[in-house]
């Protein structure tokens, strides 16, 4: 792997078409504040891509709530990503990649299957500002995270970037009493339609089509 792709690094904010063939930027798709769980996968012919997005799917209400944007980037075309989609009953973004630009970016080619010349599979936590957080390589099936690990690294990661995680803090009392909420999420960074909007996955009205692919 490219070894600017690294835990503490910065993910490359690729633009890529979405399942209905609209262009978004990565950044847009996780907003500022939250964090984003990016799957990358072989395709629809890979029979473990397709158990671990059944269970990723299984468990994509408890990342609404929880303020995590799942993101799934596939080197299928568009009519394969839509099935593919549509047989998971999937309600969050699959983006596509046909000229494998993510695969040669992060130089993560599979070049053990020359039929396809996928990307190895590869799921990421990312902090906000598109931060490393977590790197999965699912190469084999058992590399690739559980809900179980997910939940742990989900906890651990929210808890890095909100302080209002513990409203015991006396401080935090005294700034919600005097009005002041930057430090209260999300009361200090969204409006409830914002984040009903999100939690919707209304793409469309929160992260709006990327300006150039």
């Amino acid at each position: 792997m490219n070894p600017d792709i690294a835990v503490g690094r910065t993910f490359p904010d690729f633009v890529l078409p979405d399942h209905t063939r609209t262009p978004r930027r990565l950044s847009d798709l996780q907003g500022t504040a939250d964090l984003m769980l990016l799957v990358l996968i072989r395709g629809f012919f890979c029979p473990k891509d397709r158990e671990q997005l059944k269970a990723l799917t299984a468990f994509h209400p408890q990342l609404v709530v929880g303020s995590c944007h799942p993101v799934v980037i596939t080197i299928d075309d568009w009519h394969t990503t839509n099935n593919l989609r549509q047989q998971l009953g999937a309600h969050y973004p699959f983006l596509y990649d046909e000229k494998r630009q993510v695969r040669d970016a992060l130089d993560i080619l599979e070049y053990t299957d020359p039929t396809h010349e996928p990307m190895i599979p590869h799921t990421f936590l990312l902090a906000p500002g598109m931060d490393i957080r977590n790197i999965w390589n699912g190469y084999y099936y058992w590399g690739r995270p559980s809900t179980a690990e997910l939940h742990q690294a989900l906890r651990e990661a929210t808890k890095a970037i909100r302080r209002d995680w513990d409203l015991s803090d006396p401080q935090l009392k005294r700034q919600w009493d005097a009005g002041d909420k930057k430090d209260f999420y999300p009361y200090g960074v969204k409006s409830m339609e914002q984040t009903l909007l999100e939690m919707a996955e209304a793409t469309d009205q929160y992260a709006c089509a990327a300006r150039s692919a």
